[in-house]
């Protein structure tokens, strides 16, 4: 397998927590504290390694807070590359409320990036030795919106693969430069960057062939949370529902699936294959409390289960 660089400009010190309730002005007792690193390409990264994958995280960091993401990430044994900025690492929290069974997230946006430093992870791109890289997550304050598409020309001129799990005109200036291998919005995602409501997974399937067609993606995969999601490559699109699962946190479910379909396809695995590799990895994320991702018991649990024949054609 290819060596996979993951990246993520805006990351978080994760931090989760259980109280009975939530409520305003009380002081709200916590129980069962956890903090891992966290952002879009950190989380991948900590899948593809339990995964055994040759994998290295690539990340903007500074401040005190900045310190302790790289002691996180050390402990995991990720290897790791911090690309040092000025400004504070940010901090999230998801409080877990056990008399309701629901989740509360409060992100922070992060810091603001000078000129200097968001071109200096494009240098830095340039020459990193990787056959994948895997871009994920929002950009920080100070990053203009073509950035992802200004990293996708510096791949495409050293041949190295890019995957793509973004938002917002950032997710759309990339998709328009086109070249990308793979690119995973969620449903609501899609509609934004394609400016339409979709009635059903075939009409999804449709448009995401015609992207692949246009020369945007060669796949694009899109995420519907428990209903499942959909795939398209050169060879048309599909579709395959989600497992009934219990929900313990819907935290990183997303980045596993992108986990789990590049550790598919830098295995070598058919697309179709791969996505439910994907697939298998985002509906066992679900499976952990708090900011816990996906193990591989799990997936291979869940991968026994989905089978090969019960998706149907976009």
């Amino acid at each position: 397998m290819e060596p996979i660089l993951t990246l993520t400009l805006n990351p978080a010190i994760d931090g989760a927590c259980e109280a009975d309730e939530v409520r305003p002005t009380h002081k709200i007792r916590t129980s069962a504290e956890r903090y891992d690193p966290g952002g879009g390409g950190i989380n991948v990264a900590r899948v593809l390694n339990r995964l055994g994958a040759p994998v290295t995280a690539a990340y903007c960091a500074g401040g005190a807070s900045g310190g302790l993401l790289d002691d996180l990430i050390d402990r995991i044994g990720l290897a790791r590359h911090c690309i040092p900025i000025e400004g504070q690492t940010r901090m999230s929290l998801s409080v877990f409320e056990r008399s309701t069974g629901q989740e509360y997230r409060f992100v922070p946006q992060g810091p603001t990036f000078s000129p200097q430093e968001w071109q200096g992870v494009i240098d830095y791109v340039s020459t990193a030795q990787c056959g994948w890289l895997v871009a994920s997550g929002s950009l920080p304050r100070g990053v203009p919106d073509d950035f992802y598409a200004r990293l996708a020309a510096t791949c495409r001129q050293r041949g190295i693969r890019m995957v793509l799990d973004s938002s917002g005109p950032p997710l759309a200036s990339a998709v328009e430069a086109g070249g990308l291998t793979l690119v995973k919005p969620s449903l609501g995602e899609f509609e934004a960057l394609t400016g339409t409501k979709y009635a059903s997974p075939q009409e999804i399937g449709a448009a995401a062939h015609a992207m692949v067609l246009a020369g945007k993606s060669d796949i694009v995969a899109v995420t519907l949370g428990h209903r499942g999601a959909v795939l398209a490559d050169a060879n048309g699109s599909l579709c395959r529902p989600g497992l009934d699962v219990p929900v313990q946190s819907a935290t990183g479910a997303g980045d596993s699936f992108v986990a789990g379909m590049v550790h598919g396809l830098a295995s070598g695995m058919d697309t179709a294959s791969a996505f439910r590799r994907g697939m298998a990895a985002g509906t066992a994320a679900v499976l952990t409390p708090g900011t816990d991702l996906c193990t591989p018991e799990d997936i291979e649990t869940i991968w026994a289960r989905m089978g090969e024949d019960d998706g149907c054609t976009a």
